[in-house]
């Protein structure tokens, strides 16, 4: 089963692809949707292995199916083009389907990909000790041992001092990534830091040439990131306009790993502006 939050009407707008994180789901961009409904067919699925999609155990959870499903998705849904929203992980799998439409195996057409704080060079992901257990032979046993407390204390971390997460937002983050014996896949889930490391050249570079090329149109891309985010804040962007000088950067000042649920309405005016700025529909 691969869960969907969708506000697919007759109304002929654009479509936006909104792609999760790590341990995350689709609810982590619920404060935007609403507005991001009144000017987009909004697609937001929970990749298998997260939130309310199917969990299995025997399963090998890697960044090329999740963009598989993401594609084949929107073509049952009958989507030609469309918009991309991603955080975190979802900003691999983004970096996946960026490398497609620069290949030319792109089953879809890509029109513009929007990032939020995310590991896009494993050089300057810093990654978290929890996550680091999770990787190490007894990450099966790290995984089932997690409490409620323990991921509270976890996720507060990675947040702005000044825009901690409520005790609600907690409770849904919670109950999303235990949803379906979900700690028991935790540790399979992670192996996406690994395959940042492996694929870096196909990912990175796909996202340098923005999915452009000598004979196919570059795919207009913008970072709005949280500066203080310790995983992947302001030293990701630093590396980001090292990369690619002409990047279209927005920091968030005092921000952290979570931009869409600490500053939703400047993630929202960011976005905008950038989806005006390129006159794509």
């Amino acid at each position: 089963m691969f869960f969907v939050r969708s506000s697919v009407d007759a109304v002929m707008k654009p479509t936006l692809l909104l792609i999760h994180g790590f341990p995350g789901a689709s609810w982590d961009y619920s404060l935007l949707w609403r507005s991001l409904s009144a000017r987009f067919n909004v697609i937001a699925p929970d990749l298998i292995g997260y939130g309310f999609s199917a969990k299995p155990q025997n399963y090998d959870y890697r960044i090329f199916d999740q963009a598989d499903l993401c594609e084949a998705l929107l073509q049952r849904l009958q989507v030609t083009g469309y918009h991309l929203l991603a955080h975190d992980v979802g900003d691999t799998v983004a970096q996946e389907l960026l490398a497609r439409a620069k290949d030319g195996t792109a089953t879809l057409n890509l029109k513009s990909v929007s990032f939020l704080n995310g590991g896009l060079f494993p050089e300057t992901h810093r990654t978290r000790f929890v996550q680091q257990l999770l990787l190490s032979p007894v990450g099966r046993i790290v995984a089932k041992r997690i409490t409620r407390a323990s991921f509270a204390a976890n996720m507060t971390q990675i947040f702005g001092v000044n825009t901690l997460p409520s005790t609600r937002q907690l409770d849904v983050m919670w109950a999303l990534a235990t949803e379906n014996d979900g700690l028991a896949v935790m540790h399979l889930l992670i192996y996406y830091i690994c395959e940042r490391r492996r694929y870096r050249e196909r990912w990175v570079d796909a996202l340098i040439h923005a999915g452009g090329g000598i004979t196919r149109r570059a795919i207009p891309i913008q970072l709005i990131i949280g500066t203080d985010d310790p995983i992947s804040g302001r030293h990701m962007a630093d590396r980001y306009r090292q990369l690619i000088p002409e990047a279209n950067i927005m920091l968030l000042n005092g921000i952290g790993h979570y931009p869409q649920l600490e500053a939703p309405d400047l993630v929202l005016r960011g976005f905008f502006d950038f989806f005006e700025s390129i006159h794509l529909t």
